[in-house]
């Protein structure tokens, strides 16, 4: 209606001013297959999203285009299209991920194939340059087996914008593919940092699926029906606020715990860079907007960063194990015994020879599994030969001639080929950011105008000491959750409280060398303490820990999933009247 009649604005305005819901279906390649159809038939939805891609996922995909060129990208999304594809158009309900991993132009003209077969029409573009391998000698990246630069949201955004019903991209940031869709539906110009910011925040929330209803959460025992968690949704306002939530009637659990855990996955300290914008965490306020809705709000973001992340993926050579069982008494002089006899009878040194004991074994147990330790040998070398059977076999034929109760929990076997993660940082001009519409027209996407190096934020002031009274010795685990993950070779572990009091506790007493004490393994690393107050939240960045990176598998949990449930469970004392 013409604003001259004294009429109403027409109501395209007023469905712009309201929230757009955004779904996620996955938070990893080989989540949960039947997410797609469970999230399109929930209830409403705008967008779906799907994060398929970690930095692992880049090695496998890598290692598949190298068999077949024309592969590279997560087949199960193909996988749930062929089921979802109809019922997403019927709904109206537009669809990016960012599926198409190291080929996102191969997915989109299989999406196209599958449509044909299926008699739909859907608009499907794509959003590609991120693959920097044909440059990466001239980039100063070396030679590795991938190369992806980290892109932002707007060649989604110029996608959508030309009508796209489904998008898929190569390597974008997880939270791009939230962030370009609200970006898209209100409008949003490249320097509206704090609303982008606030959508970065969303979709960092909900990238990883289900660890934002109640998954992988501290304190799971208070989620009631975790038996089957629904994914989450985030909606968004135009102001860049936004409720997370999750469809009705379905599993899991939305609150203030479960988003702050997420939140703290897998960040640094206070500045969380983005190609968008940087999003300051210690601005995000939290707070219950409802049953399974929590509103996010506050949000400021910056200009981000100059340079993009690249992503790099080598074949760092090949690697084997043996682990054998230690039952009873004289585990260490067992596990002494074995070692010295394997290293000797080598009759080629790997280039690494790792040893690891766990003691899993329990005085006077009362079964066989519980009196047992683990000793674990992992050999890495170049040669194939050298880790392959001649290693793994030297270790068997000790069967007889070892500890006593010699046994290995599994037969000999060949080296497999292991990855090796590093990360640099390119000029963002340097990458062509190139939006493929639907009917085939390239857009170059030009690089930020407004940039910021990113520097520390000043640590904010910690809550003054106080008077404790008397103290416990419990886990830390009692009063305080936490989240930790991996970033190529480091790790991050946030820890978190509910009340003000604890708040101050945590903030005096959880410091670094507490951390360096409760986790020994960090004795000799670099590690750098964060504080959060808004979250009540104290993050920790360990470097080197991961070596280089998960498919490097530098420990027996090579991604640091539970890292943090370890730093929950030592003992601390803690002052009785902030215990439960």
């Amino acid at each position: 209606m013409s604003l001259q009649t004294g009429e109403c604005v027409t109501d395209s305005r007023d469905i712009r001013r309201a929230p757009v819901r955004i779904g996620n279906c996955s938070g990893f390649y080989g989540d949960r297959l039947a997410a797609m159809s469970e999230m399109l038939t929930g209830g409403d939805l705008d967008f779906l999203t799907g994060d398929y891609l970690a930095e692992l996922t880049m090695l496998i995909l890598g290692r598949d285009r190298m068999k077949n060129p024309e592969r590279g990208y997560a087949k199960t999304f193909l996988r749930q299209l062929e089921e979802c594809l109809g019922l997403a158009i019927e709904r109206g309900v537009r669809i990016v991920a960012n599926a198409g991993g190291l080929n996102p132009a191969g997915l989109a003209d299989a999406i196209r194939a599958l449509a044909d077969r299926l008699g739909l029409t859907v608009a499907v573009a794509h959003v590609e340059g991120d693959d920097l391998l044909p440059r990466a000698a001239d980039l100063g990246l070396g030679t590795p087996l991938t190369a992806n630069a980290y892109l932002g949201a707007w060649g989604i955004v110029e996608c959508l914008t030309a009508g796209a019903d489904v998008v898929v991209t190569g390597r974008v940031t997880d939270a791009s593919v939230v962030v370009a869709p609200a970006a898209a539906h209100f409008g949003w110009q490249r320097t509206d940092h704090d609303r982008i910011a606030g959508a970065v925040a969303a979709g960092h929330v909900i990238e990883c699926g289900t660890q934002a209803t109640g998954g992988n959460y501290a304190f799971f025992t208070e989620i009631v029906d975790l038996l089957h968690p629904g994914f989450p949704i985030a909606e968004i306002s135009e102001d860049g606020s936004s409720v997370i939530t999750k469809h009705a009637g379905t599993g899991g659990a939305v609150t203030v715990d479960t988003v702050t855990a997420q939140l703290l996955y897998e960040v640094g300290g206070a500045r969380y860079a983005n190609p968008d914008a940087t999003l300051r965490i210690d601005t995000v306020e939290v707070a219950p907007y409802g049953p399974d809705r929590v509103r996010m709000r506050g949000v400021r973001g910056e200009p981000p960063p100059p340079t993009l992340k690249v992503s790099l993926n080598s074949l760092g050579g090949f690697r084997n194990e043996m682990t054998f069982v230690l039952t009873g008494l004289d585990i260490d002089a067992k596990a002494a015994l074995v070692r010295r006899q394997v290293e000797s009878s080598l009759r080629a040194h790997p280039a690494e020879l790792q040893w690891t004991l766990a003691r899993t074994d329990h005085p006077d147990a009362d079964t066989e599994q519980t009196a047992s330790a683990l000793l674990r040998c992992v050999a890495r070398d170049p040669d194939p030969a050298v880790v392959g059977r001649q290693f793994s076999s030297a270790a068997v034929e000790l069967a007889l001639a070892s500890y006593p109760g010699f046994t290995t929990t599994a037969p000999p076997g060949d080296g497999q080929v292991y990855g090796v993660f590093t990360a640099a940082h390119v000029p963002a001009e340097e990458v062509d950011h190139v939006a493929v519409g639907p009917e085939g027209t390239r857009v170059e996407v030009a690089a930020t105008p407004v940039t910021a190096v990113l520097e520390p934020v000043p640590a904010p002031a910690a809550p003054g000491p106080r008077a404790w009274g008397a103290t416990r010795r419990v886990p830390l685990g009692t009063i305080a959750g936490a989240r930790s993950g991996d970033k190529g070779g480091s790790a991050n572990v946030g820890v978190w409280v509910r009340t003000e009091d604890q708040w101050c506790w945590l903030a005096e007493s959880l410091t670094t060398d507490t951390l360096r004490q409760l986790l020994p393994e960090t004795a000799d690393l670099p590690v750098t303490r964060h504080l959060l107050p808004n979250l009540r939240a104290v993050n920790f960045v360990i470097d080197d820990i991961l070596g280089a990176g998960v498919a490097y598998q530098a420990r027996f949990d090579p991604q640091a999933k539970g890292l943090g449930e370890w730093l929950r469970s030592r003992h601390i004392d803690i002052p009785e009247e902030l215990l439960p």
